[in-house]
C-alpha cells in the first residue's frame, strides 16, 4: 500500500465503505429479525431473568445451525423463592405505599435483593441492600405482565463522525422510549401481576410536586461535597430557597439504627456569597466574582474544582490547591483532600430514567 499514490488511497476509501455497508446490513437484519421473534413468537433473546423469575428449557432451537451445536431455546417461568416478594412488592404500591417504604420493609425483613438472590448472574454487583432504584426498576418492568419485551435498551452507533471519518468502537448504551418498546403480542410466559395492576402502579406518584408549578433549579447541583463524609450532597429545597444536605450515606429505603453524625445542610445563596467575596480566590480566578450563578457554575465545572462543606469550614478545591472560604480571608494551600474521593462516587449519583408504560 502506498500511501503517497491518491487512486491506492481512494480505493482503501471505498473499500471502507463497502465493509460498513455490510456491517449496517448485518445489524439490520439481526435488529429486525429479534424484532419479528419478539413480537410474533415471544421468544426469550437472552439476559438475566428479571427478578422473580428463573429459565428453564423450552425445546431445541429452531434453527438447524443452532440445534445442530446443540444449543436450546429458554423460556421464563416464575421463581418460587423471589416472585411472591415480587407480588408483594406490586401489592404495596397498589395500596399507596412509597418506594422507600418498601424498599425499608424489605430490607428490614432480610428479603435478599436481586443481586443476592442471584450472585452468579450478577458479579458486577455488589449491593447487599433494596435500594428506591431496584423496587422502582422492578414496578416499572412490563416483562411481570407476562409480555416479553424487548429493545428497553439499545445501542448508539456513531459509524461515521461529523468530519465524514468512519468511527471504530464508538458505541453508547441508552434507555429506549416506552413507547418504542417490541412487545409480544400474546402471553409468553405466566404474568406475576396482572396488566391492569401493572398499569395503576405506573399512575402512582409519591413524589411531592411544587405548588407553584415552578421548576426547582440547583446551580451547584453535583459540586458540593460534604467534608464528614466525602459524599456528594443531595439538592435540598427548604423554605422556598435551594440548598444541600449531606445524611452520610443514611436512606430512607433503610431503617436508622445506630447514632450518626449531624445532617449537614448548606444554603446555596451562602456559598455563592462565600466565592464571590474571597479576595485571595479571585487572585487566582477572577471569573468567580460573577454575580450570574450559572456562569459561577460552568466556571467550577471547567475547572475540575468542587466546593467542601463542614458544619463549620468551607473550602474549594481543585486539582492542586485549597481555598479556605470563610468572611475573614483565605490562605492558599498546596494539596487537595477530596478530588481524590470524587471519581469513586461519580457513579452512585447518576441520573437513571425513569420507564414509563405505554
Amino acid at each position: 500500500m502506498d500511501f503517497d499514490n491518491p487512486r491506492q488511497v481512494a480505493l482503501l476509501d471505498l473499500l471502507g465503505v463497502h465493509s460498513q455497508r455490510e456491517v449496517s446490513r448485518a445489524r439490520h437484519r439481526t435488529t429486525a429479525a429479534m424484532r419479528a421473534q419478539t413480537e410474533l413468537q415471544g421468544r426469550h433473546l437472552g439476559g438475566r431473568p428479571p427478578y422473580g423469575y428463573r429459565l428453564v428449557d423450552a425445546g431445541p432451537h429452531p434453527n438447524r445451525a443452532h440445534a445442530a451445536w446443540r444449543r436450546r431455546l429458554h423460556r421464563l417461568e416464575p421463581d418460587p423463592a423471589t416472585a411472591p416478594h415480587v407480588r408483594w412488592i406490586f401489592e404495596q404500591r397498589l395500596a399507596g405505599r412509597s418506594v422507600a417504604s418498601i424498599a425499608r420493609a424489605l430490607n428490614d425483613a432480610g428479603v435478599p435483593c436481586p443481586s443476592d438472590a442471584d450472585p452468579a448472574r450478577n458479579r458486577h454487583r455488589n449491593g447487599h441492600h433494596w435500594t428506591l432504584t431496584t423496587v422502582a426498576a422492578i414496578l416499572g418492568n412490563p416483562r411481570y405482565t407476562g409480555r416479553q419485551v424487548w429493545n428497553r435498551q439499545h445501542t448508539d452507533h456513531h459509524d461515521v463522525e461529523p468530519d465524514g471519518t468512519i468511527a471504530r468502537h464508538h458505541e453508547i448504551q441508552r434507555w429506549t422510549a416506552a413507547g418504542q418498546w417490541v412487545i409480544s403480542h400474546t402471553i409468553a410466559h405466566p404474568p406475576l401481576v396482572t396488566e391492569e395492576q401493572f398499569i395503576t402502579v405506573q399512575a402512582v406518584h409519591t413524589a411531592p410536586t411544587p405548588t407553584d408549578g415552578t421548576p426547582r433549579r440547583y446551580v451547584l447541583a453535583g459540586l458540593v461535597y460534604c467534608g464528614v463524609c466525602g459524599r456528594i450532597t443531595d439538592s435540598h429545597w427548604v423554605h422556598d430557597r435551594p440548598g444541600y444536605r449531606c445524611r452520610h450515606g443514611h436512606t430512607s429505603s433503610r431503617t436508622k439504627a445506630s447514632p450518626q453524625p449531624k445532617i449537614l445542610y448548606i444554603r446555596e445563596e451562602h456559598l455563592l456569597n462565600r466565592v464571590r467575596h474571597d479576595w485571595m480566590l479571585h487572585r487566582h480566578h477572577p471569573a468567580l466574582r460573577s454575580p450570574d450563578p450559572e456562569k459561577v457554575a460552568v466556571y467550577l465545572r471547567a475547572n475540575d474544582m468542587i466546593i467542601v462543606c463542614d458544619h463549620h469550614p468551607w473550602t474549594l478545591e481543585s486539582e492542586t490547591a485549597v481555598y479556605p472560604l470563610n468572611p475573614q480571608g483565605s490562605v492558599l494551600a498546596v494539596t487537595a483532600k477530596i478530588p481524590a474521593q470524587r471519581d469513586g462516587d461519580q457513579g452512585k449519583h447518576e441520573d437513571q430514567s425513569r420507564l414509563v408504560w405505554k
